[in-house]
């Protein structure tokens, strides 16, 4: 593994039940450099599961233990009831309560403010998607319009995901709705124009949270009604978006250290799917693994002005 630079910040992906994964590489990574993942960032930046994970960091969590915890509160937050079955009919398939207790417990009262002011200060980005401007929200704890907001409440608004949780204070949803499921873009712009870091002093960790493969049969196709189309077009959009962060980071943000993650599927997992939880775990110690191998994801080997070979 290269070795870090002078400021170190980390990116990571939404993907619900899937953050096991990050936790879990998060953890191997602990181990091989002998601290924990607070004392190795100094900014973070998620979405929805991702945000979670950066909050977690900032109030002093450790890979492993936010591991142990996603495994725990699985079957918590994403129980399966009558609502969740039958969720074409309901306005949502999980109450938020669940993953609020989870989240209060851990981060108490905390304000997005006392993150600036704590010491050693730490920078959090978290995005949500405003229904009522239409437009994503970059919660950060230095900016005066959410310095007064509650961790957890940022955290729910990030995490709130349509259809599977409820809205937040009528207006925010899941910061994956739009561009920024992948906020790694986010977290570069974050680390020059806002934090002023230079970015040849700095290292930029990008994690992903898993590729769906493509099971697509081309006869099959063919054949698709309207409705079939939904899931591989969503599917397209997300990956397609989650990609085109990767890019624009590597063009515009050159002299970054910037490091992108991700592991390949074999199968499609839900994100609400807890059962998954020992199979997101092997890949956790995969994605852990390219971390420190430097195996770097495929995403970024389009390079500006370069035809891929």
């Amino acid at each position: 593994m290269k070795p870090l630079r002078k400021h170190v910040a980390i990116a990571i992906d939404g993907g619900g039940i899937k953050g096991v994964m990050v936790t879990r590489a998060l953890a191997i990574l602990e181990d091989y450099l002998g601290q924990g993942a607070p004392e190795i960032f100094q900014m973070a930046a998620g979405t929805s599961t991702g945000s979670i994970i950066s909050a977690g960091i900032a109030v002093g969590l450790t890979g492993a233990e936010m591991h142990a915890l996603y495994c725990e509160l699985g079957e918590t937050v994403f129980r399966k009831t009558l609502r969740s079955r039958l969720w074409l009919l309901a306005r949502y398939r999980y109450p938020n309560e669940p993953l609020e207790a989870a989240l209060s417990t851990y981060l108490g009262a905390l304000k997005m403010g006392d993150l600036w002011a704590s010491q050693p200060r730490i920078d959090v980005v978290i995005t949500a998607f405003d229904l009522l401007d239409n437009r994503t929200c970059f919660i950060k704890p230095w900016k005066p319009a959410y310095a007064l907001w509650p961790v957890t409440q940022a955290v729910l608004a990030s995490s709130s995901v349509p259809t599977y949780f409820p809205v937040v204070d009528g207006r925010y949803i899941d910061g994956g709705v739009g561009s920024y499921a992948n906020p790694c873009y986010v977290a570069a712009y974050e680390i020059k124009y806002c934090l002023g870091w230079d970015p040849a002093e700095t290292t930029l960790i990008s994690l992903g949270t898993g590729r769906d493969p493509h099971l697509f049969d081309v006869q099959k196709v063919r054949r698709w009604r309207a409705w079939h189309w939904l899931s591989p077009l969503l599917g397209a959009f997300m990956e397609s978006a989650a990609d085109q962060q990767v890019h624009l980071v590597d063009t515009f943000f050159d002299e970054l250290d910037f490091r992108r993650f991700q592991v390949d599927l074999r199968r499609p997992i839900a994100m609400d799917d807890p059962a998954a939880i020992p199979e997101l775990t092997a890949y956790g110690d995969q994605l852990g693994r390219a971390i420190i191998n430097d195996d770097l994801d495929r995403a970024m080997d389009i390079r500006a002005g370069m035809a891929p070979q």
